[in-house]
């Protein structure tokens, strides 16, 4: 499609040079026959990844809160670790003073905490990997909502993510909209928390 465009591009300017009554062909004239064939294109812009997430203030926060609840349930976990490797310390000192069948039944306690243990570690790493799919998938209904109705109130046809390693090479800058879009998500976001304040000037 693209080609063809440019091939009708070129053959409008070729018509204005060969069959142009005047000697010379303005640049005015060239200008007229390319708005002319372009004015059916469709409008296109796109947005930085990289730059949404680091400048979005809802993903920023909620980075945020994720990454404290994974300290504290790697602190949960390190404290059980802990405790399990002192019952093994405390075993493998006392286990002189114990007979085969309390150091057998001892061995197995210990290696069903163990277990128990690495359920609970797995039990973690799947409830962080749910938390962190709920942020993406509502940091993309938000995105995406508002890009709806971004384009429409601007006119574009289709917008583009872009981000490194992506299958965008190259991109004009005028057609770059992620500073617009960070601002207006980042205002729509401001607007519930200020609606949530107490209206002072409410009597008591």
């Amino acid at each position: 499609m693209i080609l063809n465009v440019v091939l009708l591009i070129a053959v409008g300017v070729l018509y204005v040079l060969h069959f142009s009554k005047s000697e010379s062909v303005s640049d005015e004239n060239i200008q007229n026959v390319v708005q002319t064939a372009t004015a059916g294109m469709p409008q296109i812009a796109y947005v930085n990844t990289d730059s949404l997430q680091s400048n979005y203030e809802f993903f920023k926060d909620k980075a945020a809160e994720l990454e404290a609840k994974r300290s504290k349930l790697e602190a949960e976990f390190n404290n059980r670790a802990r405790g399990l490797q002192n019952e093994v310390n405390n075993l493998q000192s006392n286990a002189q003073n114990m007979t085969m069948a309390q150091a057998q039944a001892a061995q197995e306690n210990l290696m069903k905490k163990e277990q128990s243990l690495m359920q609970y570690q797995q039990s973690l790493q799947q409830q962080l990997m749910r938390d962190e799919s709920l942020v993406t998938n509502e940091l993309y209904e938000k995105v995406s909502g508002f890009l709806r109705d971004y384009g429409k109130k601007n006119n574009y046809q289709l917008v583009l993510t872009y981000t490194k390693g992506s299958g965008v090479w190259y991109a004009h800058d005028s057609l770059n909209i992620t500073e617009q879009v960070i601002d207006g998500l980042n205002e729509a976001y401001k607007k519930p928390a200020e609606g949530d304040k107490p209206d002072s000037t409410k009597s008591k």
